[in-house]
This record gives C-alpha cells, structure tokens and sequence, in this order.
C-alpha cells in the first residue's frame, strides 16, 4: 500500500531555519526525512517532538554532504522507508570566511560540495520519484549569491551556483517537477557574526528595518511546495526584508 501521506526530505533541518522549515512542513501534514550532519543529538529531539504529535512521521538521517555517495544514499533510505518523494528542501549549508590570500582548495571544495554540489545530486537522484509524484524542489539560496559578502568570495560564489542550478533544474525537469529556491536575508545572525556595528549597518540596509524569523523562511518554502505555486518555476524568492533592491 503506498504511503498515505507526502514526504518531504529536508537536509540541515537539526536547527536554525532548516528545524522552523520541519516544524511548519509536518504541521502542514508532510511526513519527513530530515538530515542533519553534526548535530544528531538536537535532530533526535527535534524528531522526538515531532513524532508525539504524529507517530512515525519522521525519519532521522545523518549524513556528511561533503561525501560523494551521500546524496544518493540519503534519497535511498527514504524511499526505503517511506516508497515516496514529494519534496525536497535542500537547506543544509557551510559557511565561512574565505579571504582572498587565505582561501584554500580544500576550503573551495568544502563549500561548493555542500552548498552546491550536494544539492545537484540529491535532485538527480530524487528525480524519478519526484516526477512520479509531480513534486518540488526547494533551495535555500542568499542574498550574497549576487551580492558577494566580503571575506566569503567561496561561499558566495557556490551560493550563484546554486542559483543557476535552481534555474537549470527547473528546465531539466519541467513540466513534472517545480524548483525555485529562498533568498534569506537577515534572519538569524550567523555565528561568526557578532560585531553589534556590522549588525546595525545591516539593518539600516534592510527597509524594514528588522530582522526576520525562521518562521518567515519555513513559510516560503512552504509555499513553494504547494499547490499555490504551481505556475513558478525557476524563481529565487528573496525572504530579506526589502535589502535586495
């Protein structure tokens, strides 16, 4: 018997915006794979919530992105346990500085395999299951994507791959499957982020004035993956307040 509910596979949902975008997804009545890396501890809790509400919703899956086989193994144990793909939501990101005269190639290969790459290959592998079920694909891009942050020329430039892939995806996979991707501008302060002068400059940038919510980001995505959006493809939704203008 096919199971009776759509299924989503979120990466990076242990915390941050990918949690709010688990939360608001099983709310909605989406059964869930959600992967995170390191922090298996604060997924299984995450998970744990989830399944008092309604049992056997989630599946927990732990994985490094930057592994070539990950991809594929992540869409497998899904359709393992679910025989279903409805979703992807492909929020799991790295970041971190990567200044010209410093950066690395392992640096390179750190962020565009997980901000980038990994994303590409989890679409090609959820693909035939995708169509099947005339499903969507989210990717949570950034504002820096075409606006690159200084010090992070690496991050940003495999966030402008994802954008373009988003693009590309939305052809190869059109008419069955959707792909469009989320721009968070200033939701939740990077970690790395805590000079209160770089902060208030960003803000005075943003034309709400404020910051957003993992709320706001979970909601796009949401309704991306809806029926409501059923004539946008290849779109990057900025969620940032009004900085990108």
């Amino acid at each position: 018997m096919p199971h009776p509910r759509p299924v989503v596979l979120v990466t990076g949902a242990a915390r941050r915006i990918g949690a709010a975008i688990a939360q608001r997804l099983h709310a909605q009545g989406h059964d869930l794979a959600l992967h995170c890396h390191g922090s298996l501890a604060r997924m299984e809790e995450l998970a744990a919530s989830l399944e008092a509400i309604r049992p056997d919703s989630v599946l927990v899956l732990q994985a490094d992105l930057q592994a070539v086989d990950a991809p594929a193994l992540l869409v497998q144990r899904c359709i393992a346990r679910y025989g279903r793909i409805d979703g992807l939501v492909n929020n799991a990101s790295s970041f971190f500085a990567t200044p010209l005269g410093q950066a690395n190639a392992t640096q390179w290969d750190a962020l565009f395999a997980v901000n980038a790459r990994a994303p590409f290959f989890l679409a090609q592998a959820a693909a035939p299951h995708l169509r099947q079920a005339g499903g969507a694909i989210v990717n949570l891009a950034d504002l820096y994507a075409g606006t690159p942050l200084r010090g992070h020329p690496l991050y940003s430039a495999a966030k402008a791959a994802l954008v373009s892939l988003t693009r590309g995806l939305a052809q190869a996979l059109a008419p069955e499957v959707r792909v469009n991707a989320v721009a968070p501008g200033a939701i939740l302060w990077p970690e790395q982020v805590q000079d209160a002068a770089a902060r208030e400059a960003i803000l005075r940038d943003t034309a709400l004035g404020r910051t957003g919510t993992p709320e706001d980001i979970a909601a796009a995505v949401a309704w991306l993956l809806s029926g409501e959006a059923a004539y946008v493809t290849g779109q990057v939704l900025h969620v940032d307040g009004g900085r990108t203008r």
